[in-house]
């Protein structure tokens, strides 16, 4: 179950007449929603794909000692965070996935490669362009490792996932025979958790059912993440530029990570949108807690609340993860205190339904927010700058 609180700590931040105006914008906004072309994230997936990954799940796991995948931004932010959320810190049982790719770091790749020599590995690369550079990068040193481990074998320890029709990939899995994935054209990386970049994964070591369903149940949101996108327009017209995810597991980590390309690179448009940061607590709480309490007074916060856990350590008689949360709670108030607008998001636990219902109320939200500035949420045209600049440097 999973409960919302836009108002305790934020009403009176938020002028009435503003907030119903962006209200009544709802069915513009929806309008403009199922009318996009880049929804396909909403939209069901089939039994035969679902089979298909589980097979191939399947297949990796019984035959290779891990699985190393090779994507970056939206090819792997999901799927890695999810995992991160549900591995054990220490002594995980789990089958091994590596995620590479994300680094030009050569000290990196060549610990990478060292590693692997003596692993009998498989590769998932996912692009859907097929020319990301870090993933081209990464594909090719660790690709003439699996040849000169495996000459006659290539074939079986490569899987591509990439667009359908188009882009280098997909001329390599025509040539060389690839088992492969497809992303579809209606959904963009970022938005991409339901498709298989993330799935295929995922159904190594978890239940994709569960991901799947839960995934959906996350429909039931909408009105929420409307809300959602509202206020969060209404702190921006009142200068409030910087939106702080604060997490107190830190196994949840990588989520506001995801959570940050979601929203910075969905808003980050025409001089508009709202900085997404994040802060891991009790940890960051010294560090950037004097700020937050005192310093500019640009940012507003929403956090995220895991109400029970199954993990008991005592202190002193109490709970630690009642403390916790007492703390949180705490947090809130101070934060408050100190003209900081505060959203709460409660889950009753983390779980997996829980966690992917989440991860559709967020899409929803970064697509309303996006409308609602006025800006395109499913494209990211300033991204292709840098890369651009990089590809004359290398000339």
């Amino acid at each position: 179950m999973i409960k919302f609180d836009f108002n305790t700590y934020v009403n009176s931040f938020i002028d009435e007449n503003d907030y119903k105006t962006l209200m009544n914008r709802k069915e513009e906004v929806l309008d403009k929603f199922n009318n996009s072309t880049m929804t396909g994230w909403t939209k069901e997936i089939s039994e035969e794909l679902k089979n298909d990954l589980k097979n191939t799940a399947k297949s990796i796991k019984n035959s290779f000692d891990c699985l190393v995948v090779i994507g970056i931004g939206g090819s792997f932010l999901g799927s890695y965070a999810f995992d991160k959320m549900f591995r054990s810190y220490y002594n995980d049982s789990k089958f091994e996935i590596i995620y590479a790719g994300t680094t030009l770091s050569s000290k990196y790749l060549d610990e990478l490669v060292e590693y692997l020599k003596d692993k009998n590995f498989c590769l998932n690369v996912i692009s859907k362009s097929g020319s990301t550079m870090e993933t081209t990068i990464t594909y090719k040193v660790l690709k003439d490792l699996l040849k000169r481990k495996y000459p006659e074998e290539l074939n079986s320890h490569i899987i591509v996932t990439t667009d359908k029709n188009k882009g280098p990939l997909r001329e390599e899995v025509n040539k060389e025979g690839y088992k492969s994935f497809e992303i579809p054209n209606d959904i963009g990386g970022r938005y991409s958790f339901i498709t298989p970049a993330h799935l295929l994964p995922l159904a190594i070591n978890y239940d994709l059912d569960a991901i799947v369903k839960g995934y959906y149940k996350g429909k039931r949101l909408l009105d929420q993440a409307y809300e959602y996108a509202v206020i969060r327009n209404c702190l921006f017209d009142k200068r409030k530029f910087v939106e702080n995810y604060c997490v107190y597991e830190e196994n949840m980590s990588y989520f506001t990570e995801w959570l940050k390309q979601l929203y910075g690179e969905s808003e980050g448009k025409n001089g508009l949108g709202i900085y997404p940061t994040s802060t891991v607590h009790t940890r960051d709480l010294h560090s950037l807690g004097q700020f937050i309490q005192e310093g500019n007074k640009i940012i507003f916060e929403t956090f995220i609340k895991v109400t029970n856990s199954p993990n008991y350590v005592d202190y002193n008689g109490r709970e630690l993860h009642e403390i916790n949360n007492l703390v949180l709670d705490s947090v809130m108030r101070a934060h408050f205190s100190g003209n900081v607008p505060c959203l709460e998001i409660e889950l009753d636990e983390m779980n997996i339904e829980n966690i992917t219902s989440l991860m559709y109320f967020f899409m929803l939200g970064a697509a309303f927010s996006g409308y609602l500035f006025g800006i395109d949420p499913f494209d990211q045209p300033g991204v292709e700058v840098y890369k651009k600049e990089v590809r004359e440097a290398l000339k």
